[in-house]
């Protein structure tokens, strides 16, 4: 089941409202000694969490399905590049990552149990049945907090994103779970920022003649423009329209440009603490990440919802262009800190 995003917590007395986890979203089937742990787009998770799918084993009843969300929290709070750290291709590293930085597993709705199917029930029957199937389950699975006060959730909205928690869910108290359908709510951080536009790529159906993403920097405090993620929430009129306006910052980019090794080694290793542009990811096997430089010296305003480390944890959203910002005034100065909340009431006897 999926979700809808929305500006603001829903009002009434309709809705349990839960912490939205930024992990990896999963199903867990579980028959007997066979258990399955899928991802949002149908793949196997089972060799990349051995230490998740033993708690599992040992501790869910025969026969469920359970919908969650794998994380590992730290005294930091969520860290999503550890999680995406797990998949690995060899064995051995998974399973020292495994102890090292082991992971959790939060669940928030129940699908069956022995042989009911319980997506037609409501909401709040399957959190109670949830509720109790977990009453006596330990560390590292848990059950996510609920609450029907609209100010509660909206005090976690705010206290828990410095533990690297998304925003908050609103679910319908009586609503059946209904796969492929945004049926549930969503509310999510947004904050503006001002990036240095470095760079971009070509649309992957318009090469040469649409911009697909615009690459963006931001000055550290050693003066030097790291990569912080890219955007490209853009129409297709606004591609075309791109392609001449980025025309005249395309000559002579390379010269003095802050990643001209990147951009001439491909996707080489880059300096500690940088990102290379074109550098692949777990996420990005395959796909074309070459990109062409532009002389960094537009400006744009960007919507981005929050950092993870030192870049946009999501792709950001294009709001203006900034002719009247030096391109030396974009650091992360600009940025709002949120003090991390501990998630100790949760993950106490994990950390």
């Amino acid at each position: 089941m999926l979700a809808k995003r929305v500006g603001e917590l829903p009002v009434g007395s309709e809705w349990i409202f839960e912490p939205k986890w930024d992990g990896f979203r999963t199903l867990v089937f579980r028959d007997g000694e066979e258990i399955l742990v899928q991802s949002r787009d149908g793949k196997p998770l089972n060799r990349y969490f051995p230490d998740v799918v033993e708690t599992l084993q040992e501790q869910l009843p025969s026969r469920c399905v359970l919908d969650g969300e794998i994380v590992i929290a730290t005294k930091k709070g969520l860290d999503f590049e550890a999680l995406q750290l797990r998949l690995h291709p060899a064995a051995s590293r998974v399973k020292l990552l495994a102890r090292e930085t082991p992971a959790s597993i939060v669940f928030f709705d129940l699908l069956c149990h022995g042989d009911r199917d319980l997506r037609s029930e409501a909401f709040q029957s399957r959190r109670k049945q949830l509720e109790t199937l977990l009453s006596t389950a330990k560390p590292p699975i848990h059950l996510t907090p609920a609450t029907e006060d609209r100010s509660v959730a909206s005090d976690w909205f705010h206290r828990f994103e410095g533990a690297g928690l998304d925003g908050v869910m609103a679910k319908s108290r009586l609503g059946a779970y209904e796969p492929d359908k945004r049926v549930m709510l969503k509310v999510k951080h947004e904050r503006d920022c001002d990036c240095v536009v470095a760079g971009f790529r070509w649309h992957k159906k318009g090469e040469g003649t649409m911009i697909g993403s615009l690459l963006l920097g931001l000055f550290d405090d050693m003066g030097a423009l790291q990569h912080v993620g890219v955007c490209a929430s853009f129409t297709q009129s606004k591609r075309l329209e791109l392609v001449e306006y980025l025309a005249p910052y395309r000559q002579n980019a390379l010269v003095n440009h802050p990643w001209k090794s990147w951009a001439e080694h491909g996707s080489a290793a880059s300096e500690p603490g940088h990102r290379i542009p074109g550098g692949q990811s777990r996420w990005s096997q395959g796909k074309d990440l070459s990109w062409e430089p532009l002389r960094p010296e537009l400006v744009v305003e960007v919507a981005y919802e929050h950092m993870q480390g030192k870049r946009f944890r999501h792709m950001s959203q294009f709001r203006r262009w900034r002719a009247d910002k030096n391109p030396r005034d974009c650091t992360y100065a600009q940025l709002e800190v949120v003090p991390p909340q501990e998630l100790m009431e949760i993950f106490a006897r994990d950390l």
